[in-house]
């Protein structure tokens, strides 16, 4: 595997970092779709599994996240995220081999939101606990709104637990200690972010793409029963992994969660060549 580092300038001026992984001979790419606070570089040991099964991956960094640019954890209008998901696809069609977007919280819910607008599709999707829906303290979403609207840059902590991430404790120290890392968002951007859940979750029935969705059995952040409404599409398969938290790559047995991720991507691209 050969990993190397790039930048893309978007069609707005935000320079975002773009990480490759390249296999040898690559028979298809993963574009990956990190999450809320964090980056791609997290995600060097998937990378690793999917390049040694004979494909590329691709991320870059959120706007606003890990090296891009863009104001931290912070966005006013969600297709921010979803216009940056279209100059990537742009991109990795150039390569003329089948492409599998993969999707993790945040960035399941921004790739969904992408997909089921139907223009320049991956040929499929893999979603890790895509944050379609959240359990929120009563009134925490009227007061976030209001907050929003008089101090829409006003920054509210994620209150992200490392134990809420993975039960191995390496995960949350790492999370915790990474500079990289940004644990507050502005209030305008969780607003954006609750209206495109509601969004996608009214236009499920446009995804048509083969989709393989995976969720921890005991994620507090994006709960499991979050992803059922996926389940109502007939080309989508969706495992929940028990006794697993959010980030189940992460996880203690995540060997096995990134196995099936990668059968997963193998199998996709072997149906689209």
């Amino acid at each position: 595997m050969t990993s190397t580092t790039t930048t893309h300038v978007t069609r707005d001026g935000v320079s975002l970092v773009v990480r490759t992984w390249e296999a040898d001979n690559p028979q298809g790419v993963v574009l990956l779709v990190h999450g809320i606070s964090e980056h791609t570089s997290r995600y060097n040991h998937v990378a690793a599994a999917i390049t040694a099964a004979g494909l590329s991956m691709v991320g870059f960094d959120l706007r606003g996240h890990g090296e891009s640019g863009g104001p931290r954890i912070d966005v006013e209008d969600f297709g921010s995220f979803v216009g940056d998901v279209g100059e990537m696809m742009a991109l990795v069609r150039t390569r003329q081999i089948p492409v599998v977007m993969y999707g993790h919280s945040l960035g399941g819910l921004i790739s969904l939101s992408y997909v089921v607008e139907g223009n320049n599709l991956p040929d499929a999707l893999i979603l890790s606990a895509p944050a379609l829906g959240a359990k929120l303290p009563p009134g925490l979403e009227t007061v976030g709104r209001l907050i929003a609207k008089v101090a829409p840059k006003f920054r509210l902590p994620t209150s992200v637990k490392g134990s809420q991430l993975s039960s191995d404790p390496a995960v949350g120290e790492a999370y915790f200690a990474d500079p990289l890392v940004v644990t507050k968002s502005t209030a305008r951007m969780g607003v954006a972010v609750l209206d495109a859940m509601k969004a996608v979750r009214l236009r499920i029935n446009d995804l048509d793409i083969p989709t393989y969705v995976f969720h921890g059995g005991d994620d507090t952040l994006i709960p499991t029963e979050v992803s059922e409404i996926l389940e109502s599409r007939p080309n989508v398969r969706r495992v929940v992994y028990p006794g697993m938290a959010h980030e189940t790559h992460n996880e203690v047995d995540k060997e096995r969660v990134i196995a099936d991720l990668v059968a997963a991507a193998k199998q996709f691209v072997a149906d689209a060549s």
